[in-house]
């Protein structure tokens, strides 16, 4: 006899974990599968943690998960070819004894989560493709695997397969990814002795800082670049989207080492050993981008549903609270006994509406088009920014009258009156 599970979560990341650990808990018979030889095989790059979402979820997460540092200071630059200008907000208040944001290390913390959903009760196997979801007249019925005799049942499938969710597409739920609306991200982490990094980034204990980077780094493209500190390592990337990567044919490695030679930069990693290098595609399409997040026996959670706030660089908060949504209405038609119809699963997409993650995520809904249709953002601000902060800087003598003057001259040689103008407003209807 064919054994039928309730749920099955394709994908072992933060939303699948977060959907089969909830489903799993509130007692329901739970399938998750994971290609990876073991859940976060596939992600040696650091990343940040936002404890609000695994906190609704695992409420005594930082008694035992693998947290490397708190954050309490996020700086914010904008550089040139060899400079750099921004701002930074540190607070004491970050640590607390519940902070807000940490670095993590992708790897160890999904075998952590992973190790959760088993102890909730859920069957997890790895090493395992889902080659296609069965379907039996429209509706989602189960999924086909790569091993023998691998059909298997349930009453629905979360897909949380990531971004290019090749199952989705397949089955015709949603198209070809627009290279527009993806980008590529590569990360290397450089190893430090941990007093080294603690007296360059002046900070003691488990406290950390995060710097989100944009400018000449990314020649122009839409991207940014960041930079986290772990215990005893730093997380280093840059990423643009695909689209840009095919017009412009940089490589995305040519700009980390251009990013790593940076003045700004170099001194921060001088030093350090790198001995982990990563790739991954991030969906940056924003609200617009959404596909459908749910049908007859199937939803989407996660980097899969496309729901990445880029502006604010926020992923794995959307993922988990999505993750824990989907379940919670399965979770919710399972104890009344009413089916996983599209009619039904709904209710998914309505409570999402209802969270910060719709909300957010429709607040910057202009933003893709604006920025793809205004490059100057990523090439002329930067050098007019730093070149503003070189100019009132320097003491030589001349009056800061006529350097103000000759500070706004730059820019309306730049880009005229006119298109300030119109730059700050676009930006402004694009972030209101």
């Amino acid at each position: 006899m064919t054994e039928k599970f309730d749920a099955i979560v394709v994908g072992a990341g933060p939303a699948g974990n977060a959907a089969a650990y909830t489903l799993a808990s509130a007692g329901l018979k739970v399938l998750q599968l994971e290609r990876g030889e073991t859940p976060g095989t596939k992600n040696v790059q650091g990343a940040i943690l936002y404890s609000d979402a695994l906190e609704r979820i695992i409420p005594d997460f930082r008694n035992e998960a693998p947290l490397e540092r708190h954050i309490i200071e996020q700086r914010m630059w904008v550089l040139d070819d060899d400079s750099a200008i921004g701002t930074s907000y540190r607070s004491e208040a970050f640590s607390s004894d519940r902070p807000n944001r940490y670095t993590i290390l992708r790897a160890p913390f999904d075998r952590w989560f992973s190790e959760k959903v088993r102890a909730a009760g859920a069957l997890v196997i790895c090493e395992t493709t889902v080659t296609e979801l069965l379907q039996e007249g429209g509706r989602v019925v189960g999924v086909r695997t790569d091993r023998e005799e691998g059909d298997i049942y349930a009453d629905v499938v979360i897909l949380a397969d990531g971004v290019n969710s090749l199952l989705a597409r397949k089955a015709g739920f949603h198209g070809e990814l627009d290279p527009r609306n993806v980008a590529l991200a590569v990360k290397e982490i450089h190893f430090l002795p941990e007093e080294t990094l603690q007296g360059r980034f002046n900070i003691k204990g488990s406290e950390g800082v995060v710097i989100e980077i944009a400018g000449a780094v990314t020649h122009g493209m839409v991207g940014t670049a960041f930079l986290y500190t772990n215990r005893e390592s730093i997380t280093l990337g840059i990423g643009c989207l695909l689209s840009d990567f095919k017009k412009t044919r940089v490589p995305p490695y040519a700009l980390l080492e251009e990013l790593k030679q940076h003045p700004a930069i170099a001194p921060l990693i001088e030093g350090g050993e790198m001995k982990e290098y990563a790739a991954h595609l991030i969906p940056e399409g924003g609200y617009k981008a959404i596909p459908k997040l749910y049908g007859e026996g199937w939803m989407i959670v996660g980097d899969s549903a496309g729901l990445v706030n880029a502006a604010h660089r926020e992923g794995s908060n959307l993922a988990m609270t999505s993750g824990r949504i989907a379940a919670e209405t399965v979770i919710a038609l399972h104890g009344k006994g009413l089916p996983c119809s599209q009619e039904n699963l709904a209710v998914y997409r309505a409570a999402l509406d209802e969270s910060f993650v719709m909300k957010d995520l429709k607040k910057y809904r202009e933003l893709p088009e604006v920025l793809h249709g205004n490059p100057h953002f990523f090439s002329v601000y930067p050098k007019l920014f730093n070149r503003a902060a070189h100019t009132m800087l320097t003491v030589d003598g001349e009056d800061k009258h006529s350097k103000e003057k000759t500070v706004r001259r730059s820019f309306v040689e730049q880009r005229s009156l006119l298109g300030l103008m119109g730059d700050a407003y676009r930006m402004w209807r694009a972030t209101r």
